[in-house]
C-alpha cells in the first residue's frame, strides 16, 4: 500500500493500524513508529544547524527505507542498509519513486559499518529488539551521532530479569518507574560500548514512547571525555515497601542492609545505570522548533518534547497514583499536587513517562507530607 510520511511517499506492507511488531515474511513496516520518525527527522534538522559538517546518514537496518528516504528528503547523504534482497529491491523503488538519491545496500549492518570506507556522519540503529549487538559497530565507526531505539522493553525494565542481564550486562529492577529504568539500563550499555572505543557516547536526546526506548548520542572522541561519562553511571537501591529510593554514582555498589526510610530489608539495588542528564535541554528546545506541520505525529511529539525539556535531572521519576495508592489517599490534580511540592521549597516538574509521572527533589517522605490535605 502507498504511505505518506512527511516529505515523503513510498510504498510498504500492510500498514494497518494496531500491526503488531516482529519479524515476517514480508518487509516490515510500522505505523506505530511514526512518532519516533517524526522526532529523528526534526532530530536531524537540529543536528545539521548543531554540526554543518555533519553529511551522511545511515539507516543500518531500514526495511522500507522509511528512515533513509526521510534524511535524504532533508538532504543528508542518506545510505540503506538491509539483508533482505527484497527490502533493498523495494528501497530503490521508494527512492526512485520521491526522485531521491538514497543508497541502498544489500549488507549485514554490523559487516557494513566495520568495512566501510566511509564514516557515516549519522548512524541509525532501529532493530527488532535489543540493539546490542550492533551497538560496537556502530560506536567504532560512526563520526558525530548514533541514534538508537530499543524494543525490548520487558528486559531492559527488569520484568524479564535474565534477558536484561543477559543484553544489557547491568542489573534492571522491575519498579514503579519501569520506563525510566530501561532507558536508564539502554544508556548505560550504549555509553560503556562507546567508551571501549574511548569515545564519549552523552545523550542529548531521549524518550520512552509506547513500547520502545529511543536515545540519541553525541560523540567524542577525547578519552578523557569518555571517562567522564563513565563518572556519571551509578546505581538506583530502591524500597519495595516504602518506594524510597536513592542514587548512588560510581561502579561498585555500596547498597544499605535496610531500608534508611522505613527499616525495611526489601531493598533491591539496579544498576550500572546512567544517572545523568538524559538530554541536552537547548537542544531539545531546538528539536521541538524543527517540528513541522506535515509530520503526522507533531503534535504528541511536541507535547513530549515540550515536558522533556523542563524535566528535572533526577534519575527517577514517581508516579502521582502510585504513591497516593501506598498512602491509601485519593490523587488530587496533577498541577495541584505539583504546586503544593512547590510551595514546600521543592523542585517538581512533570515528567514524561506518562500522564500521572513526575519529578522531584523531595524524598518520598517529603512528597507525602508537602500534598498531605
Amino acid at each position: 500500500m502507498r504511505v505518506t510520511e512527511g516529505r515523503v511517499e513510498f510504498d510498504a506492507p500492510d500498514a494497518r493500524d494496531g500491526a503488531s511488531e516482529g519479524r515476517g515474511d514480508d518487509v516490515f513496516y510500522n505505523p506505530t513508529q511514526e512518532l519516533n520518525r517524526d522526532v529523528t527527522v526534526a532530530v536531524l534538522r537540529a543536528y545539521a544547524d548543531r554540526e554543518p559538517r555533519a553529511e551522511t546518514y545511515l539507516d543500518a537496518m531500514t526495511a522500507t527505507g522509511v528512515r533513509a528516504l526521510r534524511a535524504a528528503a532533508e538532504g543528508w547523504d542518506a545510505t540503506a542498509a538491509d539483508t533482505d534482497a527484497d527490502a533493498v529491491a523495494l528501497v530503490r523503488e521508494n527512492a526512485a519513486h520521491n526522485d531521491l538519491d538514497v543508497t541502498a545496500v544489500e549488507r549485514d549492518a554490523n559487516a557494513l559499518m566495520h568495512e566501510s570506507t566511509t564514516v557515516f556522519d549519522v548512524v541509525d540503529i532501529d532493530p527488532f529488539g535489543t540493539p546490542v549487538p550492533f551497538a560496537d559497530a556502530a560506536f567504532a565507526n560512526a563520526r558525530d551521532l548514533v541514534c538508537v531505539t530499543a524494543t525490548d522493553t520487558a528486559p531492559l525494565c527488569g520484568a524479564h530479569f535474565e534477558s536484561g542481564v543477559r543484553s544489557y550486562a547491568a542489573v534492571p529492577r522491575n519498579t514503579d518507574y519501569h520506563p525510566e529504568m530501561g532507558l536508564r539500563i539502554l544508556l548505560s550499555a550504549m555509553v560503556r560500548t562507546a567508551a571501549r572505543y574511548d569515545t564519549a557516547a552523552r545523550p542529548i536526546c531521549s524518550h520512552v514512547s509506547r513500547h520502545y526506548a529511543r536515545t540519541y548520542l553525541e560523540l567524542d572522541g577525547r578519552a578523557t571525555r569518555a571517562d567522564d561519562c563513565i563518572d556519571e553511571l551509578g546505581y538506583v537501591h530502591h524500597c519495595e515497601d516504602c518506594l524510597a529510593r536513592e542514587g548512588e554514582f560510581g561502579l561498585i555498589a555500596d547498597p544499605p542492609a535496610d531500608c534508611p526510610a522505613c527499616g525495611s530489608d526489601r531493598l533491591v539495588t539496579a544498576g550500572p545505570l546512567w544517572l545523568g542528564a538524559i538530554r541536552d535541554r537547548d537542544f531539545v528546545a531546538a528539536v521541538r522548533r524543527n517540528l513541522s506541520g506535515d509530520m503526522g505525529e507533531a503534535t504528541r511529539a511536541d507535547r513530549t518534547l515540550r515536558t522533556l525539556e523542563a524535566e528535572l535531572d533526577e534519575p527517577t521519576h514517581y508516579d502521582q497514583h502510585r504513591l497516593c495508592k501506598e498512602w491509601t489517599r485519593s490523587a488530587p490534580a496533577m498541577d495541584d499536587f505539583l504546586d503544593d511540592l512547590r510551595a514546600a521549597g521543592f523542585d517538581a516538574s512533570r515528567a514524561h513517562y506518562g500522564g500521572t509521572t513526575f519529578k522531584t527533589d523531595a524524598d518520598v517522605e517529603e512528597i507525602r507530607d508537602a500534598t498531605a490535605d
